[in-house]
């Protein structure tokens, strides 16, 4: 990056600034109006059920597709208008790794850095330190037909991070991997952000959110249905929790209208486990919640009140949980 280009990063308050994108396929409102501010230097993530637009706004806050309505800036430079900037100023890492697995990972990193301009030396030299950087140096002559998910992953994260971008979208990038290897790319985010990038990420995965970003954008069928810090999302569903375990599953339909109508709010509810679940300011409404349940007769199994989690408010917000350890097809969307 330019020392022109640097100095315009440094004095930008925010990284990304959307408003109103859209993108429409067909009859498919892939992304039907999204704003976004992404701070400059913080982690921001991305929420939303399978089909929501996650990938696509990506796409096109990337210059890789242009929208049909709206506006983004990166950096304060137009994407439409202004693509070559923009591209210059961000590092891009998708679902599935951009790798050729006839290469070692050093001829992979060599090849992307001399695409990207830099001398023969040049690019030995940042092979090296990526390669070190992501804990792959003992594999840099391995066959990449031999690496593990997670390895490659980390390598095609490693070859976004060649020009070193103020700017890293990360695309749900440790779908697929083991716990051990995601939390080892946690801590290399974290590391990214500490050096001076600033990380918009996609995930599926709540405890991915919950534990990296600063601020939270949840986008349902195309637009954002909330934003904020995780503890701002948590407390917009109330202070507390309460989870309901019914013992005769065909008691279902009564108790939750009696939960709804004694917390005067909307519940959640698992048919199948026989668990309804309700956003509760006040923990003392839980007397006149039995008192009620008992004198229509329906039995509980199991009540607790919590603290709510960021699964609680994905599923109030949007109706519909993340499922865990299943890659999003969204195709275009």
């Amino acid at each position: 990056m330019s020392n022109e280009y640097r100095k315009i990063v440094e004095k930008a308050d925010w990284a990304v600034e959307a408003s109103g994108l859209v993108k429409t396929f067909g009859d498919n409102h892939a992304v039907d109006g999204v704003d976004l501010q992404v701070p400059t230097g913080s982690i921001y993530g991305v929420l939303g059920p399978n089909g929501a637009g996650k990938t696509t706004t990506i796409r096109m806050l990337a210059t890789l597709l242009r929208p049909d309505a709206g506006s983004a800036k990166i950096f304060g430079y137009d994407v439409a208008k202004d693509p070559q900037i923009v591209r210059q100023l961000i590092g891009v890492t998708g679902q599935y790794a951009s790798v050729d697995e006839a290469l070692s990972a050093t001829e992979n990193l060599v090849i992307f850095s001399r695409l990207l301009g830099l001398s023969r030396q040049e690019s030995k030299r940042k092979a090296e330190e990526l390669l070190e950087e992501f804990g792959l140096t003992e594999a840099a002559k391995r066959p990449l037909k031999n690496f593990s998910g997670g390895m490659r992953r980390r390598l095609d994260l490693a070859a976004s991070l060649i020009a070193q971008p103020p700017l890293i979208f990360l695309d749900e990038p440790t779908t697929g991997l083991d716990p051990r290897t995601r939390n080892q790319m946690w801590d290399t985010i974290r590391r990214l952000v500490k050096s001076g990038s600033t990380v918009l990420l996609t995930t599926q995965y709540l405890q991915e959110a919950d534990e990296l970003a600063d601020r939270i954008a949840v986008i349902d069928h195309g637009r954002v249905v909330a934003e904020g810090t995780v503890d701002e999302l948590k407390g917009s569903i109330g202070t507390s929790s309460l989870h309901l375990s019914i013992q005769h599953t065909q008691d279902m339909q009564d108790a939750r209208r009696i939960v709804e109508q004694v917390l005067k709010v909307q519940s959640a509810a698992s048919p199948e486990g026989g668990k309804i679940t309700a956003p509760m300011a006040h923990a003392d409404r839980v007397t006149d919640l039995l008192i009620a349940l008992r004198e229509q007769g329906i039995q509980l199994a199991e009540l607790s009140v919590q603290k709510p989690t960021l699964d609680e408010v994905f599923l109030t917000i949007t109706g519909e949980g993340v499922k865990e350890d299943k890659q999003e097809k969204e195709g275009i969307a």
